[in-house]
């Protein structure tokens, strides 16, 4: 459960106790929005910032274990070329057409993360996710009329230790609202952050059991 000191940032940014309160992410990757409305938006980052080791893992795959592997298939391509002109100069059998198809039977472009439209509130929102923090976890805390959601300036952080938060966004109960079902798999629970336009946000990774078990039956009482 979160500690006594981020409860206490959380009462000092609202103003009151909140009557629940999660670490929470959005879990999966944001979609690649329109170029004209990211543009519009300010170009900002949709993806989190990685740990420097993150970044020299990709540049050893990339220089090392690459290499290797084209290596190794041009050299079993060259096997399979010189057996199969031991044959009598057959060197395989014809490749069969891609299957045509396979072409985004059940595609989501939105990839169940929103509603899909880049204009409405959960679009926008999305659009200046990672310009409030490079971290993709934000603190969304529910008071009796309000729902807030704050976010760390730090890429890392403990969700029970963290209290360098800050709002990000506040909206209204009749601006917003949380939709959850009590009792879903530990793990595999998530909610949505619905807004009165009709657009949506379904967030998941719910940090810390006893927060997300005690959020999850609040909104759905």
């Amino acid at each position: 459960m979160a500690k006594r000191k981020v409860r206490r940032r959380a009462r000092k940014i609202l103003g009151e106790e909140p009557v629940a309160l999660v670490w929470c992410e959005i879990h999966k990757p944001i979609p690649a929005p329109p170029k004209d409305v990211h543009r519009a938006a300010g170009n900002g980052r949709l993806t989190s910032r990685h740990h420097w080791l993150w970044y020299a893992g990709a540049v050893l795959f990339f220089f090392v274990v690459v290499p290797m592997i084209l290596i190794d298939g041009l050299g079993r391509k060259f096997d399979r070329l010189l057996s199969g002109r031991s044959r009598g100069g057959r060197t395989g059998q014809p490749r069969t057409a891609p299957d045509t198809q396979r072409s985004g039977r059940g595609h989501d472009p939105a990839n169940g993360v929103f509603d899909g439209d880049w204009n409405l509130t959960a679009g926008r929102l999305l659009l200046r996710w990672y310009g409030h923090s490079p971290s993709p976890k934000r603190l969304v805390m529910l008071t009796r009329d309000r729902i807030c959601v704050a976010a760390s300036p730090r890429r890392r952080l403990s969700p029970t230790r963290a209290d360098d938060f800050r709002t990000v966004t506040e909206f209204t109960l009749d601006q917003a609202r949380i939709e959850g079902e009590a009792g879903q798999p530990r793990g595999y629970a998530t909610f949505r952050l619905a807004f009165a336009d009709g657009s949506w946000l379904e967030m998941g990774r719910l940090a810390e059991p006893e927060d997300a078990d005690h959020f999850l039956r609040t909104v759905s009482g």
